[in-house]
């Protein structure tokens, strides 16, 4: 197994589970799972998140099952590292471009999502659980980037069993933490800036994301076709990319609180 495909693998999880915190049932989860919304259903928010995290969590695992049965057929077929690597590569740019709706490319998906219902028919346990066992498998509901179907695909190409399940456990486990950003939601305008600034970073995790995938695939053709200069040149394009990130977050959190002082001054 090539330690270059495991890392791209773990970080493509973790990369695809933060940008599908800003997927409709992402965004929905912030607003129900709250410090303000738990006590008036009589549950705390400790514990409902507690229970979300696990459900999570389960999710990938259960995710995991057939993709570690996948790698385990990819591992009998005894590939060549560089095949491996370049098959990475591909599904990459694949989904790349799917993401960045090249030519109005698109990979198949669905909008389902959760059933806000059981909030108020259902235990926080059921509910808790229930909403991020759908969330962490990442099939279940709303697909807004095709980096999760790139991780199915890289934690199979590893041909490790063990490794495809972890890197499905790490998705889920990290889908169901992303919950935790709404633990400052005490009252109606907490929510309300929460939100503003999620709408603000949406186009920046996007970029981020097919950058991600970008830079990525890049370097895994690199290392497959073992062209230091294709590696170099995607190693730029991280520091790049990531310098933008940055200087673009700092922009909207400027923006953020320029918005914030000028809505005080005028309250």
């Amino acid at each position: 197994m090539s330690t270059l495909l495991l890392v791209a693998a773990a970080s493509c999880a973790v990369a695809a589970a933060l940008r599908s915190t800003w997927s409709p049932c992402g965004l929905s989860m912030l607003s129900k799972i709250t410090p303000m919304a738990e006590p008036t259903r009589n549950y705390t928010y400790r514990g409902t998140v507690a229970w979300f995290v696990v459900g999570a969590t389960v999710g990938g695992a259960t995710l995991g099952i057939p993709v570690a049965l996948a790698a385990a057929g990819i591992g009998a077929l005894d590939l060549a590292p560089e095949v491996a690597l370049g098959l990475a590569g591909l599904a990459a740019a694949v989904t790349a471009a799917s993401d960045a709706q090249l030519g109005g490319f698109r990979l198949p998906g669905h909008r389902r999502q959760v059933d806000d219902t059981w909030l108020d028919t259902y235990r926080s346990w059921v509910y808790g659980g229930g909403f991020g066992w759908q969330i962490g498998v990442g099939l279940a509901t709303f697909i807004v980037t095709a980096a999760v179907y790139l991780t199915i695909v890289l934690a199979a190409l590893t041909g490790s069993p063990a490794a495809a399940f972890g890197i499905c456990v790490l998705f889920g486990f990290t889908r169901g933490l992303a919950v935790l950003i709404s633990r400052s939601v005490t009252s109606p305008d907490r929510l309300a800036h929460l939100h503003q600034r999620f709408e603000q970073l949406a186009p920046i995790s996007r970029q981020l994301t097919i950058g991600f995938q970008v830079v990525l695939a890049v370097v895994v053709l690199a290392a497959a076709l073992e062209a230091p200069a294709l590696l170099a040149l995607g190693l730029g394009a991280v520091v790049v990319a990531g310098g933008a990130a940055l200087a673009a977050q700092r922009s909207a959190s400027t923006s953020t609180a320029v918005s914030t002082r000028n809505s005080a001054s005028s309250a």
